[in-house]
């Protein structure tokens, strides 16, 4: 149990590391108040997660160890999707329901297409 720990948590550390780089170029780069940051986070990390649960269905082309370290940690500590429901709540309280709308219907929607997408790949390889 210690070692699964280590290695989901040390998956954490790097994926949370990414998400705080990759968020903040991006909202440094595109001045909204859209958060593409979060945004671009989501779908990037729903691409991976597909890829990587694509090859632990492969058979023996991932460790059950690598797979927690990339999906549980790497990919949990990437993705953002309580930082999504606080933007999308902001949105809402700001009153831009445009807005809150694609923002929240694209996460949702490009998010498991990302997933499918990522997985269909993997299989055609």
């Amino acid at each position: 149990m210690i070692k699964a720990m280590l290695i989901a948590g040390l998956g954490g550390f790097i994926g949370t590391v990414f998400r705080f780089l990759t968020s903040r170029y991006v909202q440094i780069s595109f001045a909204s108040t859209f958060p593409w940051g979060t945004f671009l986070v989501n779908i990037i990390g729903s691409l991976l997660i597909g890829v990587f649960f694509g090859f632990s269905e492969r058979g023996q082309m991932m460790s059950p160890e690598w797979r927690l370290f990339l999906t549980v940690g790497l990919c949990g500590g990437f993705t953002t999707f309580s930082s999504f429901s606080n933007d999308a709540l902001l949105l809402l309280e700001n009153r831009e329901l445009f807005r809150f709308a694609a923002y929240s219907g694209l996460s949702f929607f490009l998010g498991i297409l990302s997933v499918f997408l990522g997985r269909a790949i993997i299989k055609i390889v």
